[in-house]
Formats: C-alpha cells, structure tokens, sequence
C-alpha cells in the first residue's frame, strides 16, 4: 500500500523548519520560496498549517501538462514531475486545485512535493511530529475520527 504525509495541524507551531528542510535539500539554500511545501500562518485565529501536493490519485496537473512531464507512479503513489520534459508552460500550476505546484524561474520548471522518495526531507526537522508518513488507510481513518470528535465537541457546546 502506498504511504502518504500525514498533516496534523493542531501540533504546528508555524517554525517553518519543513519549508527551510525542504528547500535546502532542492536547491542547496535556505529559501522558503523554493520549498515544496508551505507553513501558512493564522495569526488571528492562532492556526498554523503545512500545506504540500496531496499526490492525487488522478491528477489534474498531469492531465494538463501539454508534455506529458507529470506521471503517477502506481506503485508508490506518488505523482511525479520528469524535469528534462517539462518546458516550463505553468499549466500544471493553474490546474493544481490545491495550488501545491510553484514554477522555478531559476530552472525554468516547476516544483511540487514528491515525498523525497518515502523519506521526506520536512518530517526529520519538524519539532512538534505534525509531518508523518503513513499508509494511506492510516492516513485516512486519522482524518475521519478528528473530523468525528470536531462534530462531537460542536455538538457538546451547542447542548441541543
């Protein structure tokens, strides 16, 4: 079974190390807006939560790409950018509901999380653990029972 990033955002404390983690190991510097994934900050509401590619099972980016650069691996499940076919067109970018695919105007192609291969670069370096790799169907249970406990908990303050 394929593993995926599990996010729990709950433990995030928006300290940016998988941004600084990952652009480092892609591009040899520490540029957040190199990395493949994203710390988005809620000051107000106090919320912080990483954002990266969801490894789509039929993705939109990869029917979009005009070169045919963008494949899914069947066996890892995870989606793929072949840079020597990418020709830097962006129509990745614009069919990517999640907006998790940045252009490297550097390189002049674009970038996306592919999970370092089963060992992703951004969960070594996170001090809270809300980056783990996990079997998909763990992935999802975990999902399913936080959303349960949110309805339960809304349902408790409500007192209907």
């Amino acid at each position: 079974m394929a593993k995926t990033l599990l996010i729990k955002p709950e433990t995030c404390t928006a300290c940016k190390r998988c941004e600084l983690a990952c652009s480092f190991k892609f591009s040899g510097e520490f540029n957040p807006t190199l990395s493949r994934i994203t710390a988005f900050i809620y000051d107000q509401e106090a919320f912080y939560i990483p954002v990266t590619c969801t490894q789509c099972d039929d993705p939109w980016c990869g029917r979009a790409c005009p070169a045919a650069a963008i494949s899914k691996d069947p066996d890892t499940g995870t989606v793929h950018v072949d840079e020597a076919r990418c020709v830097g067109c962006k129509m990745c970018t614009l069919a990517c509901p999640f907006g998790v695919i940045s252009y490297n105007p550097t390189e002049g192609i674009v970038n996306k999380c592919e999970l370092c291969e089963g060992d992703p670069e951004c969960i070594k370096f996170g001090p809270t653990d809300c980056l783990t790799m996990v079997e998909e169907e763990v992935a999802t249970t975990t999902k399913k029972k936080a959303l349960s406990q949110k309805l339960l908990d809304s349902y408790r303050e409500a007192k209907f």
